[in-house]
């Protein structure tokens, strides 16, 4: 198995009303039904510094669209990838080991839950962070964007440690900005004022 290890961070943008039962009820974690019944979910993620087996992977971007039909933890998810354009062979690669879990990592707890995959697409994918605002764009397919929920706290964030697989430790509770969509494979999706989440995130293997 290849070494490898990242930093940067992520966000994400599902069609839950906050806050998303999969991670916060009364049921075991990722048994809850999703709030619409499924979950339409994109992920993203921005690498600050990584190398997988000496490759960088600085700067790069990804994004995974994921629909849950049920409870997350029961399975049968069908997702999409889509890689930054801008990755050589090596580093598309190196993305598509670390992203399907097959090389260890977070993913690799999720990635048995996937029974449907619905195609991996290299495109311009253009990640910002402007203050607490996160936002991700794939001309023609996604623009989400997320900010954080109302808060009491001085901050104006409200940070949890809830044990998500991608983000154990601290996460900040988001919601979706107004005109976060997603359009790709016959799927329709529109998750403004839905729940969200971002956070650091630190990986390896």
């Amino acid at each position: 198995m290849a070494q490898w290890r990242l930093s940067g961070e992520y966000f994400e943008n599902c069609n839950c009303s906050v806050v998303c039962p999969c991670l916060m009820s009364t049921s075991a974690p990722l048994a809850a039904r999703p709030t619409e019944g499924a979950c339409e979910v994109v992920l993203a993620f921005h690498i600050d510094r990584g190398s997988y087996d000496g490759v960088s992977l600085d700067g790069l971007n990804i994004a995974l669209a994921v629909l849950a039909p049920g409870p997350m933890g029961d399975g049968n998810l069908s997702a999409a990838a889509y890689i930054d354009e801008r990755a050589d062979d090596r580093q598309t690669a190196a993305l598509g080991a670390i992203f399907t879990g097959a090389e260890g990592g977070p993913m690799a707890a999720f990635a048995p839950l996937i029974t449907t995959h619905l195609g991996v697409k290299k495109t311009p994918i253009r990640y910002a962070v402007t203050g607490t605002h996160r936002s991700v764009e794939i001309p023609g397919i996604m623009q989400m964007a997320v900010e954080p929920i109302p808060s009491l706290h001085p901050s104006g964030e409200t940070w949890v440690a809830a044990g998500h697989p991608v983000a154990p430790d601290k996460m900040a509770l988001a919601v979706g900005s107004s005109g976060s969509t997603f359009a790709d494979y016959g799927m329709h999706w529109d998750n403004s004022d839905k729940n969200g989440h971002y956070a650091p995130i630190t990986w390896a293997n």
